[in-house]
């Protein structure tokens, strides 16, 4: 199972005119990915109830939309933003609860709407997260987030991302193509598509059949993470962040320095064992490394996309591509 980098399409939800077209944009977004009617009514009815949430409770926000490739068909992810003081979440979740005179049917309602629902919410503002399934889509949901955005909302965007998972295993590649804009991605893509080829490779060895793959374009920084259900092996050239996080520690992952597809030392992988039950989370210099999870009590254990989406709310620096890929590593995945 391969999934490929694709970008996060922003709804900015600035005022009612704006509700309309959310649910539009993603009830079609559902139905050209196979959702039926009825399917595609519960995208579109949660989608109306998350963007009215935004202008009532938030006064502005966004709705981040992100298809999620299956061994087959797909599913739709819809993220809900925001930069208010936040709530009550297990208060707002019982039916009836209303903090602005509705009739209370908002949270508890979407939660049974959506196949996978979960919530951060503080003083920071607040992210809400809802994913949805066709009916006869048993597969369980992959704990994965990614929010990958580029400068300017320019449609080539040099950050690129892929995910494999075989069994158990999980590979992770992030390249960040030197500069922004088409001739950036046209590298990172090179080395995207050779890695795509064999992710579960020797991270070494795929690592110098990227760099051919992008030799002549403008070249850029990588990382490959390969989980093989109990330990993690690394490999990263240039300024890829990564880091392993528990609940009670976080520890960055080494890289060396240097350009794929231009000039490197050879490289050196580092294994990490016993990480099942961690979370990975790599990211590209579009977002600040200057962050900390334990500044977000109880964050750590929300779904990998809240956590991604937050992180780059609160970190993207606002002058480069920026992604943000968080992986739980569970063996459960297979």
């Amino acid at each position: 199972m391969n999934i490929g980098g694709t970008l996060t399409q922003v709804l900015p939800i600035e005022d009612s005119s704006q509700i309309g077209h959310a649910r539009r944009t993603a009830q079609q977004l559902a139905e050209q990915h196979g959702f039926d009617a009825t399917d595609a009514g519960r995208v579109a009815l949660v989608v109306t109830e998350l963007a009215s949430n935004i202008l009532k409770h938030a006064a502005r926000g966004e709705l981040h939309l992100r298809v999620l490739p299956r061994a087959v068909g797909a599913g739709i992810e819809i993220l809900a933003i925001d930069r208010a003081g936040g709530f009550d979440v297990q208060a707002c979740l019982t039916d009836g609860f209303s903090t602005r005179g509705t009739q209370g049917i908002g949270l508890g309602a979407m939660s049974r709407q959506a196949d996978v629902f979960d919530v951060h919410a503080d003083s920071r503002g607040t992210v809400l997260l809802t994913r949805f399934y066709p009916r006869n889509d048993k597969a369980p949901d992959r704990r994965v987030g990614i929010s990958q955005h580029s400068l300017h909302d320019d449609p080539s965007c040099g950050d690129v991302f892929h995910l494999a998972f075989d069994g158990a295993s999980i590979s992770a590649l992030v390249i960040d193509g030197l500069g922004h804009g088409e001739e950036a991605e046209r590298g990172a893509r090179a080395g995207e598509q050779t890695y795509a080829l064999t992710p579960f490779a020797s991270p070494v060895l795929l690592l110098e059949d990227i760099h051919r793959a992008m030799i002549g374009s403008r070249g850029g920084a990588l990382a490959i993470a390969q989980f093989d259900g109990d330990s993690l092996r690394f490999v990263g050239i240039g300024n890829i962040g990564a880091c392993l996080i528990a609940p009670d520690k976080s520890r960055g992952l080494a890289s060396h320095p240097g350009i794929v597809g231009g000039q490197y030392r050879k490289a050196q992988p580092f294994d990490y064992a016993h990480v099942n039950g961690q979370l990975l989370i790599m990211y590209s210099d579009g977002l600040q490394s200057r962050w900390n999870l334990q500044d977000y009590p109880g964050l750590v254990h929300r779904h990998p996309a809240v956590i991604a989406a937050i992180l780059h709310r609160d970190f993207c620096r606002g002058r480069d591509d920026v992604t943000v890929l968080v992986v739980a590593l569970e063996a459960a995945h297979g």
